[in-house]
């Protein structure tokens, strides 16, 4: 018998800090911020701007008609059951892998949970540049793109597994 190794489900907590932080975020938006109004930040590139996206990224699918939050609901829990499936078989010293399923798992849930409970995500970061601005977004919107980023570089850039065969 082959022994033991410890696999990456501890890094689930990094997805529990992202949906803390996520969910408080959001909290201290909906208590301090004016709805569609922009506070600056850093004059001429960041905002405070509290909108809401019924649709996924980039606002896709935000006119649909209602079914989407269901779907979208559906998409993540499953996207995150299969990274927690395969961080159930990741090495736990293979931050490589482990850190970016779980940024991506945390940052799905935490819009998951805005779906549930308001029927929309909330979305309160505002970048832009002279006329030109970039969608609102949010903390657990940061963590999946930040996920997904690590999941293709690694992914990309990293020393395929030895197989089988080779080991032998």
């Amino acid at each position: 018998m082959a022994p033991v190794r410890p696999n990456a489900l501890p890094w689930l907590a990094v997805s529990v800090a992202v949906i803390v932080l996520d969910q408080l975020t959001k909290m201290w938006v909906l208590d301090s911020l004016p709805e569609y109004t922009a506070i600056p930040v850093i004059d001429g590139f960041w905002n405070w701007y509290r909108t809401y996206n019924t649709g996924a990224a980039f606002s896709f699918l935000s006119d649909a008609g209602g079914w989407q939050k269901y779907f979208f609901v559906v998409l993540a829990v499953a996207i995150s059951g299969l990274l927690g499936w395969w961080l159930a078989r990741t090495p736990r010293r293979d931050w490589k892998s482990a850190l970016p399923y779980a940024l991506v798992i945390g940052g799905a849930l935490g819009n998951v949970i805005d779906r549930l409970m308001h029927g929309h995500v909330v979305d309160f970061i505002q970048w832009y540049w002279r006329d030109h601005y970039w969608p609102a977004f949010n903390v657990a919107d940061s963590a999946i793109v930040a996920g997904a980023i690590g999941i293709a570089l690694f992914g990309l850039f990293s020393k395929p597994a030895a197989t089988v065969a080779q080991r032998r």
